[in-house]
């Protein structure tokens, strides 16, 4: 499993910096923004891990490139005034399956946490890695906490961006292709 693999960084930075734009925090307060992109960031990581699952993986997209925000924009309406502009050039970075697959994992919990269990399961654990958090036991990892258990506060600063109703546009995208690797049944998530 990629995981760390620094080749998704930019991947990943751009897909999680889209999601936050177009669902912006609940409130305009810094922590609030702050909480709603950790969120993203973590629902992003763990779609992207997923994904690209190996080193070569993660180093051909690093080569070719995700096929930027495009269609995303289209589907939400927020294209740029100019979308090639400088300042507009990490929309090029942008996954849309990325971005798809983490509007799933936002919207439904138990699709989460099939997905971080599916990513806790393959990315190996090394004892000698120092970590940012310990691993729970059980083996999973703190580092999605937020996606998985949200408290209020973070539940408040995400309001639109976990609302499944907003997300469905860019969710139902690449749904069943997530559905099918993470080997899960749409009636059984909806119930």
């Amino acid at each position: 499993m990629a995981g760390p693999s620094v080749e998704l960084s930019p991947v990943i930075a751009a897909s999680t910096h889209w999601l936050s734009r177009a669902y912006p925090a609940g409130t305009p307060d810094t922590i609030a923004h702050t909480l709603s992109e950790l969120q993203a960031r973590q629902a992003v990581t763990v779609a992207a891990w997923l994904r690209y699952p190996t080193e070569m993986d993660a180093a051909l997209v690093a080569i070719a490139g995700p096929g930027g925000s495009a269609v995303l924009d289209w589907r939400v309406g927020s294209e740029p005034d100019d979308e090639l502009a400088e300042e507009e050039g990490w929309r090029t970075w942008v996954d849309e399956v990325v971005v798809s697959w983490a509007a799933c994992l936002l919207a439904d919990p138990l699709l989460a946490r099939k997905g971080v269990d599916a990513v806790a399961a393959a990315v190996p654990y090394d004892d000698d890695r120092p970590r940012p958090y310990p691993r729970r036991a059980g083996g999973l990892p703190n580092e999605f906490r937020r996606l998985l258990d949200p408290d209020q506060r973070d539940r408040e600063a995400a309001v639109l961006l976990r609302h499944p109703d907003l997300l469905e546009p860019v969710a139902g995208m690449h749904r069943d292709s997530l559905l099918y690797l993470l080997d899960a049944e749409p009636q059984a998530l909806a119930a």
